[in-house]
């Protein structure tokens, strides 16, 4: 087993090279090293059995991928990002859409319309920039008419003719486990409403609330179904969300998460796996969400639970692997609110050989960052958390 050594670490940061080399050295070429394909390694720890080591995935804001290609001697193309993955030792890869449509747009005063039809603004802070709303479409919405009358998007402003394409070439020198991203029913909900507006609604106006996350449940399903389609058996998992936790509690009862947001988070399930080439089920919602885990596996129907967030109230990770390892897979866990960004390397990689240890012991796990890596993160620690021994024996 490979062992953490700081000088090692220190010295290969001081250029491109080096950081390739000591990359390369650990799992660097994920299609010569090991016994098993990226894809096989997935699938097996899906199956709840060990695989030869633990999975690993990585998703970071925009400003982690530019400070990473500047480590490495990169540029910003698909092909130096793929070879970012590949030096990290990544086993999973995400498929995407062409957005073709036109309700896109950047408006006159600096913010902009997204694809999905929320109004947001860019907010720079000392490390990167952001996405916040900047106002609500669908607040002044009085009847499920004034919903319905909205210009909501089209499953067609998406152009799924070159997914087959993209998943040949994610799979081109070694297979690869590829998810596609649909977006949150409730979230994406209350972005058009408010947040407070929606909360309000699910009490005093639930048909309004309802009719908004029964338009977007629509159009995550034709929009699901026909990325599915197009990959024709290449894709490999889905990936929804809905964050209904905060650091301390749920964002909602269980019984009003139960009567308005499972039900379609159902019907949005029920057509991935009635589609012609079924995919497995990753569901993401951040917070204490400890509570609703069961639910997750047993009502809502999902393969994976991420990302596991471990500083928010009941996220023990031996527990949840205790009570719900049976029924669930688990992806991420790895602290980004204090190891990642405030920790040592040597922190970093404790953390990940404990996170492996206790949610990778008979499969069922994907260790990765517990949200995307932030851009206060350093980069040693980065390289740290994928050069941390993976395997378990």
């Amino acid at each position: 087993m490979m062992t953490y050594t700081p000088q090692p670490l220190a010295q290969a940061l001081q250029s491109p090279a080096r950081l390739r080399a000591y990359l390369e050295g650990h799992y660097g070429h994920p299609e010569a090293r090991f016994s098993l394909s990226p894809w096989q390694r997935v699938e097996t720890a899906l199956a709840h059995e060990e695989p030869d080591r633990v999975p690993f995935d990585f998703w970071a804001v925009p400003e982690v991928w530019e400070r990473l290609r500047d480590a490495l001697g990169l540029v910003a193309d698909a092909t130096d990002d793929d070879t970012i993955l590949r030096l990290l030792g990544i086993d999973c890869r995400m498929v995407t859409t062409r957005y073709v449509g036109n309700k896109a747009r950047q408006l006159p005063d600096g913010t902009f319309i997204d694809a999905w039809g929320t109004h947001r603004r860019r907010v720079s802070n000392e490390f990167g920039t952001y996405e916040e709303y900047a106002s609500h479409p669908l607040a002044g919405a009085e009847s499920v008419s004034d919903v319905l009358d909205w210009a909501w998007p089209s499953p067609d402003d998406w152009d799924v003719s070159g997914v087959r394409q993209q998943c040949e070439q994610l799979n081109a020198d070694v297979r690869h486990h590829l998810r596609y991203e649909v977006g949150g029913i409730f979230e994406w909900s209350w972005a058009l409403r408010g947040f407070e507006r929606f909360l309000l609604d699910l009490i005093e106006k639930p048909d309004v609330a309802c009719a908004i996350m029964d338009r977007y449940t629509d159009l995550y399903i034709e929009n699901t179904v026909r990325v599915i389609e197009a990959a024709g058996g290449l894709l490999d998992m889905v990936y929804t969300y809905d964050d209904v936790g905060t650091q301390n509690a749920l964002l909602v009862s269980p019984r009003m998460w139960r009567k308005y947001i499972l039900p379609r988070h159902e019907r949005l399930n029920a057509a991935i796996r009635a589609a012609a080439h079924p995919a497995k089920i990753m569901y993401h919602s951040c917070g204490a969400v400890y509570p609703l885990i069961g639910a997750f596996a047993e009502e809502m129907g999902i393969d994976v639970l991420n990302p596991l967030q471990p500083r928010a109230a009941g996220m023990d990770m031996a527990r949840i692997k205790s009570e719900f390892g049976d029924r669930l897979s688990f992806h991420g866990g790895v602290d980004i609110q204090q190891t990642l960004p405030h920790g040592t390397p040597e922190d970093v990689q404790a953390e990940v050989r404990e996170r492996c240890r206790i949610l990778g012991e008979g499969g069922g796990y994907i260790c990765t960052s517990a949200h995307y890596i932030q851009a206060d993160t350093p980069i040693e620690n980065i390289v740290a958390m994928y050069t941390t021994p993976r395997e378990l024996t």
